[in-house]
């Protein structure tokens, strides 16, 4: 697909909004029901359930400013990708935007830079749910279950973008459900009003009452802030899948306008119980992880094994949406001519089936060096995807600022998404993150990540300059034979 393709490709057929069938081979499979819940299951990843338990013990009850910084940079990021994607959905999402604002290398370094992130995070996802049904079925050795897992998914994804979207309906399901009645029963439990629970009900006095509420000043909420930023990506994944549903307008739209709710009630909401719960220092929070300690001062019986359930779900959702994610990557990239031509092939069900194929085969090899190298392979492809994240929102951000210019003279009725405050608040976000990963540079705990991702970065940005200088001089040679004839 042309980068220069006009707006009229991004709907089906017709450029309508609901047409139910995308012009680009892949079949418009999801439902409304699949869209909603990837949109509300992608900002819940397993590294909310796992990770914040780290944050927590470093910041105190400020972590909760770092997560509201961040949902916030988030929320921005999802309005200027919601505005870009509901005029012009595609399956190549802010790839194939920064493609036609700011051009063909940006397209392409943000593409495959945001496939080897997805391909890495299948690795590590594999590894963390295999570790989890070793512990309950020993008999199969961890390399084994994280075979199994990946295969499994595998398939699920080779079927059709509808098994994509029910196995991905109901992980996301076990959640959305597991948050929900952890938040409720916290409350009740934090107010005294639990029947049975063995928490004393203090109220709000365990946010203030070891060290105060900012313990380790503002300096312990920066690093907060990098402690989970990376929790929150996934909320994009629902901007590619709009491409495959029977309304993807809507969908994008209604996505982007939840995103404030669902960042405030899974993020901002559990975490909050958890520090209602327990005094930031409890040992526990970072020993069984924050919230099997919060559920163990309720009383709640067997909370690891029951928190064990919920992580595994959280697992396989990412697994599920990452071999997804990838697969789509590729698959535009293969349509606009930067990666092989095979990739953009789809099957009789409107599956991509080689772009599956060769982001898992990648998963596969990430695997494989995760249990022969961990501290030496495995760690670069680690580190040098850890930054990612933050590229690919600063690149929204500064392709939001001309995309908006282009969709305007081209059809201004199609913005039915707009970015608040623009072009100020667009700016701010992008300096805001900016400002994250030149933190990450002064903080040595994160220093090595964002320098190898960078690294990665400059070799991909290389290679992607290089590939369009080629295609001029091409494209001039060309025109200086025609003029010669």
């Amino acid at each position: 697909m042309s980068t220069t393709t006009t707006l009229q490709k991004a709907g089906g057929p017709t450029g309508e909004p609901g047409s139910a069938q995308p012009s680009d081979g892949l079949k418009a499979g999801l439902k409304n029901r699949h869209l909603s819940m990837i949109a509300i299951g992608g900002v819940i990843g397993a590294g909310l359930f796992v990770g914040s338990g780290g944050g927590i013990a470093k910041a105190g009850p400020a972590i909760l400013i770092s997560y509201l910084l961040v949902g916030a940079m988030v929320v921005f990021v999802m309005r200027m990708l919601g505005e870009m994607a509901a005029a012009s959905p595609n399956s190549g999402s802010f790839s194939a935007y920064a493609d036609r604002a700011l051009g063909r290398w940006a397209g392409f370094s943000i593409g495959w830079l945001y496939w080897f992130f997805w391909v890495v995070v299948l690795a590590v996802e594999a590894t963390a749910g295999a570790k989890i049904l070793e512990g309950w079925i020993p008999a199969v050795p961890q390399w084994a279950w994280a075979l199994i897992v990946m295969v499994v998914l595998t398939a699920t994804n080779l079927g059709s973008v509808a098994s994509y979207g029910e196995f991905e309906f109901w992980f996301a399901g076990i959640k959305v459900v597991a948050i929900g009645a952890f938040v409720i029963v916290g409350l009740l439990a934090v107010f005294g009003v639990l029947p049975g629970s063995d928490n004393p009900g203090a109220g709000f006095a365990h946010l203030t009452d070891a060290g105060g509420f900012m313990p380790g000043g503002w300096g312990s909420v920066l690093t907060g802030v990098l402690m989970v930023v990376f929790s929150f990506m996934g909320s994009e994944i629902v901007t590619l899948a709009a491409g495959e549903s029977e309304d993807p307008r809507r969908a994008v739209t209604k996505a982007t306008n939840s995103v404030i709710w669902r960042i405030g009630v899974f993020y901002l909401g559990s975490i909050f119980v958890v520090l209602t719960l327990l005094p930031w220092n409890d040992k526990s929070i970072v020993e069984k992880g924050s919230y099997v300690a919060a559920l163990d001062s309720i009383g709640i019986a067997h909370a690891g094994q029951i928190m064990n359930v919920i992580v595994l779900t959280a697992v396989l959702s990412c697994l599920n949406s990452g071999l997804y994610t990838a697969s789509r990557m590729a698959f535009s990239l293969g349509e606009r001519g930067d990666a092989p031509k095979v990739f953009a092939k789809t099957s009789k069900n409107g599956v991509p089936t080689i772009a599956i194929l060769g982001s898992v085969v990648f998963g596969f090899i990430a695997v494989y060096f995760n249990y022969t190298s961990p501290d030496t392979v495995f760690n670069f492809l680690l580190n040098s995807s850890g930054a990612i994240a933050l590229f690919v929102w600063l690149v929204i951000c500064l392709t939001q600022l001309r995309m908006r210019g282009i969709l305007m003279r081209e059809a201004p009725e199609k913005v039915t998404v707009k970015m608040w405050l623009f072009p100020y608040l667009t700016w701010a976000t992008a300096a805001m993150i900016t400002f994250v990963l030149g933190y990450m540079v002064y903080d040595k705990d994160n220093r090595e990540t964002v320098l190898y991702s960078l690294l990665v970065a400059a070799v991909v940005i290389a290679i992607g300059v290089a590939r369009n200088l080629r295609r001029k001089d091409v494209a001039a040679d060309a025109a200086a034979v025609t003029d010669a004839v």
